[in-house]
């Protein structure tokens, strides 16, 4: 598993922070973020998974659980899993001092819209508290530790959670057990341990093993696919395993189906449990339609499978992913866009989940962004893109709110009248083809805010 963004910006990242669309936007978290009128399928992406018995999840950020975001996340998914909320770094940052501020938020969040949780995570090598990384333990000592950490959280939860990633990440690439804090301290056998405990602080939790790269049929899934079986013939308490699907564009496992049921045929169940699909940037609209096969891919895999419990994808929107933090270079691996709209990855989930979606009437889409601001100035552009549709020529048109004036612009004609401003295409970027898009900018000034209007494309 890996961290979604965080609520801070990175510098490098700042300019996406500002931005407007067709239909206005929201204040979320105190940026303005744009909100489209997203087009989404005839029935929202839970509820077809619901008619066939699947999951369909989201990992999410508590505190941005509101406006749009929200909106989104209670609509389309009928599973959450806390991002970070839940990890011992996050609930025990000093020992014997607990903050549940933002795993209770979502657990109920997702009680109030119906949802499953799917807790994350309890045993890993990563994001342990400094006090716990840094303390000098003997193996009972860290046995107990282990176990009281177990127990209080499950226990915090007991009843109100479906599913628990009890350990994540033990395995090296080779199939070795990767040689962490747990395994160095208590040998293979603290796995057993730890799954023993998340039993008896709630016997109703299906208990999974977690890991990345174990999609396919090679020697880390089979590692993992001999310590189920292991633990399953010692009586040990195992319900699944989960695949974690953190995937590259072009390389989805040819075996992932194969693999799936082979975990199945062991007697447990199987869930695709942080998928994403990363591509290089900028993600033109060839490369997002192989995406789309992609999603498809994988969720058709699970789909085909009956143990397959069903797909949680590793945040919905690109506007909330570890990736272009992670991999610079490289992103564009959610379902959905900085802004909410649904890529053709989300149709391609909604479509192997059984739905169907109509096109949308506006297929052309324009956006305002502010890519630099000071002082008194700001440098603004809008990008006009059209996905299912096409324009010979366009024109926009918006309103500002707080007396900004426009100075100069480029690459269209612009005029301003009071608060009213109105651009239309130059003679040579009238065109914008299926698929493609074309922008324009300007310098403007303001004074006390710039805020980011609503824009038409006429």
């Amino acid at each position: 598993m890996r961290s979604l963004r965080t609520g801070s910006t990175p510098a490098s990242r700042v300019t996406r922070v500002l931005t407007g669309a067709l239909t206005g936007f929201a204040l979320l978290g105190g940026l303005l973020l744009s909100a489209p009128a997203a087009h989404a399928a005839d029935e929202p992406l839970r509820d077809l998974a619901d008619a066939k018995g699947k999951v369909i999840g989201t990992a999410v950020t508590g505190s941005k659980l509101t406006g749009t975001y929200g909106e989104i996340a209670a609509r389309e998914f009928n599973a959450l899993t806390p991002g970070n909320a839940m990890k011992w770094a996050s609930v025990e940052p000093a020992r014997g001092s607990f903050d549940w501020a933002e795993a209770d938020r979502i657990v109920d969040f997702a009680e109030a819209n119906g949802q499953q949780v799917r807790g994350h995570t309890l045993v890993w090598h990563s994001q342990n508290p400094d006090w716990l990384t840094n303390g000098t333990w003997t193996a009972a000592e860290l046995r107990r530790l282990m176990t009281d950490h177990i127990a209080t959280e499950v226990g915090r939860y007991r009843g109100r959670l479906a599913t628990w990633d009890v350990v994540n990440e033990p395995f090296n690439e080779d199939g070795t057990y990767r040689q962490t804090l747990w395994y160095n301290g208590l040998g293979a056998d603290y796995i057993a341990e730890a799954l023993t405990a998340a039993r008896a602080a709630d016997p109703s939790a299906k208990l999974y093993i977690n890991d990345y790269n174990v999609e396919g049929v090679n020697a880390k899934s089979t590692a993992l696919y001999n310590l189920v079986r292991d633990l399953k013939a010692r009586g040990v308490p195992i319900d699944g395993v989960g695949l974690q699907a953190h995937l590259i564009l072009g390389q989805v496992p040819s075996t992932l189906q194969q693999n799936i049921q082979r975990f199945a045929d062991l007697g447990v169940d199987v869930a695709i449990t942080e998928l994403d699909i990363r591509i290089d940037l900028p993600a033109d609209s060839a490369e997002l339609a192989q995406q789309a096969a992609e999603y498809r891919q994988v969720v058709n895999a699970c789909v085909a499978v009956d143990r397959c419990a069903g797909v949680t994808v590793w945040g919905f929107t690109d506007s909330d992913s570890w990736i272009p933090d992670t991999f610079p270079g490289q992103g564009a691996a959610t379902p959905y866009d900085e802004n909410y709209a649904p890529k053709p990855a989300y149709h391609a989930i909604a479509e192997a989940l059984g739905g169907t979606t109509t096109p949308p009437t506006d297929a052309c889409t324009a956006t305002y962004s502010v890519v630099n601001q000071w002082n008194t100035g700001f440098t603004g552009q809008v990008r006009i893109a059209c996905d299912g549709a096409a324009l010979s020529s366009w024109k926009v048109g918006w309103s500002y709110g707080a007396g900004q004036q426009i100075t100069q612009a480029w690459n269209a004609t612009c005029n301003q009248s009071g608060a009213t401003v109105t651009c239309s295409n130059a003679s040579y970027n009238g065109t914008v083809p299926d698929g493609g898009s074309v922008t324009f900018g300007f310098n403007g000034t303001w004074s006390g805010s710039n805020p980011v209007p609503v824009v038409t494309l006429g």
